[in-house]
């Protein structure tokens, strides 16, 4: 990695983050460290042989790289994503860029860094590449636990919210993992099973899963799968917090995309910055706002056994909808429900006993194995390698990152997010955002002052607290547009990216519109 006279940047992750930015910032030649022996971030290290895609192909893909069969309507299977990134890693000849099995231990701050701290503008005066190297990066290779150092006046973290660091429930003393007879493993451990481990580890057993999101529910139907016959067993999800789920993406034979990826149906949400004359109008819409999640839910409580299952949530559709706890469910779920091969209990609390785990009521369920489903540290995962004083700014009061534009921390000189705010398609919101990161390296804009992008990112966190009580997710899918076009205007593209009135106000925005203007 010797210095080619560009300036130095080193991109931390190889999942989609990570392989978008290494495209965009290919003609600075990144060095791109990939702690694992292989790219696709999660698609390679965090799914299960039944984890599909949860979105149509055309709504994730790259803007300049289709799937080759893209009107297939089936979802994609987690091999067939890896497939596609493999193809584009050597579309765009990123292979040259990566270094596989080569994880970032460490990063050091190179100087005092007080010319670029806690400062007016962002980064040195205000630019984002300084004239020296800001950073030292620490990694080992392969087995070796040398620690090889290298400097860089740039770096990209990619290493996203999910894997790596499991979020492990607590417990008091004597009511933990500790005192369970049984196994006890985190989906983290299980998406490293294959085929024929994971039914050995289900099959004619006793499971308790934790968890009603996307990953506990595909543990069910695999553990469903592999207790089919005269031995198998019926397994139990345990459901803190119910959450909306979808069997497909229409709703009373209308398109999904029409309650919520058109400008004219993002026109009925807050966004941030709206000024009085929308606020206003925003106001005086909200009955159809309630409205068109009400339609929703009528559709899926007549469509799915919510009721019959006692999991029809408390709170209103959009609410899942605005921070990104949306999950599609796998077409046999409940199906496998209604054999009896998986079962639901409500549960606020839980905790181990010798056989099993001990509900809120203290109900006892037995159990031969403990699933757990309960997510990632992402953030974490960012402090274990972050140096001070930047690791205990990376979290705010709100316990969200302030990634101005979902990309760069207004404290955080010389250095980029990217993966760590979500949308329905984190594809196209992390490619937009390596576009947006290009053009700020090369000194096609600037950013604002540190404490207008602290502005920009408060005011996003409000609009999510007024919109969904699970704030603490920075998910912009009901404004994503309107986030998109302030992106644009700063790189001096056009915002309005379709041909027509008609298509900017009812058609739906995917990557296809953010192609670049020049291409």
């Amino acid at each position: 990695m010797e210095k080619s006279g560009k300036p130095r940047v080193a991109i931390i992750g190889g999942g989609i983050s990570g392989l978008a930015a290494a495209k965009e910032l290919r003609w600075l030649e990144p060095v791109l460290f990939e702690a694992t022996d292989s790219i696709g971030g999660v698609w390679r290290h965090c799914s299960f042989r039944s984890t599909r895609l949860q979105t149509p192909r055309p709504d994730y893909e790259f803007s300049d790289y289709q799937w080759r069969d893209r009107n297939d309507p089936t979802f994609p299977t987690h091999t067939e994503i890896l497939e596609y990134l493999h193809g584009y890693t050597t579309h765009f000849d990123l292979w040259r860029f990566i270094k596989l099995q080569t994880k970032v231990v460490e990063i050091r701050s190179i100087g005092d860094g007080r010319e670029s701290w806690f400062t007016e503008l962002w980064g040195n005066k205000g630019r984002a590449i300084p004239d020296q190297p800001a950073w030292e990066v620490g990694v080992v290779t392969g087995h070796s636990d040398t620690v090889q150092w290298y400097k860089f006046e740039f770096i990209v973290m990619c290493i996203g919210k999910y894997g790596d660091i499991p979020n492990m429930p607590k417990f008091p003393p004597g009511n933990g993992a500790e005192i369970f007879r049984g196994k006890v493993m985190h989906s983290l451990d299980y998406c490293k099973l294959d085929e024929v481990a994971t039914e050995e580890l289900m099959k004619g057993k006793k499971v308790v899963i934790i968890g009603y999101k996307k990953s506990s529910i595909d543990l069910a139907v695999e553990c469903a799968e592999a207790n089919r016959g005269e031995d198998g067993q019926p397994c139990t999800m345990v459901i803190r917090t119910l959450h909306w789920t979808v069997p497909s993406y229409s709703i009373w034979g209308l398109p999904f995309f029409l309650f919520f990826s058109t400008r004219f149906s993002q026109f009925l949400h807050e966004r941030p910055n709206q000024g009085l004359m929308k606020s206003l109008a925003c106001h005086l819409l909200t009955p159809l706002r309630r409205g068109v999640s009400k339609f929703i839910e009528s559709y899926l409580t007549w469509k799915l056994p919510l009721d019959k299952y006692g999991l029809k949530p408390d709170h209103p559709f959009v609410e899942d909808y605005a921070s990104c706890q949306m999950a599609i469910l796998p077409e046999n779920f409940f199906a496998e429900a209604d054999e009896g091969r998986i079962m639901f209990k409500r549960s606020s609390q839980w905790r181990f006993w010798e056989g099993g785990v001990v509900l809120d009521d203290d109900t006892k369920l037995e159990a031969d194995v403990v699933l757990l489903a309960t997510g990632f540290d992402g953030k974490q995962k960012l402090k274990s390698v972050l140096p001070e004083p930047y690791r205990g700014l990376m979290v705010d009061s709100s316990g969200v990152m302030p990634l101005y534009r979902g990309t760069i921390h207004p404290l955080i000189p010389h250095m980029a997010f990217l993966g760590y705010i979500e949308s329905v398609s984190n594809l196209h919101t992390s490619e937009l955002r390596c576009k947006w990161l290009g053009r700020l390296l090369k000194g096609h804009f600037q950013l604002p002052s540190v404490e207008a992008m602290f502005g920009q990112t408060r005011e996003e966190i409000e609009v999510m607290k007024r919109t969904t009580r699970f704030y603490r997710r920075h998910c912009i899918s009901t404004y994503s547009i309107n986030h998109s076009d302030d992106m644009c205007e700063e790189m001096g593209w056009s915002p309005w990216r379709k041909g027509s009135w008609f298509s900017e106000a009812f058609g739906a925005y995917n990557n296809q519109d953010y192609k670049e203007d020049d291409e």
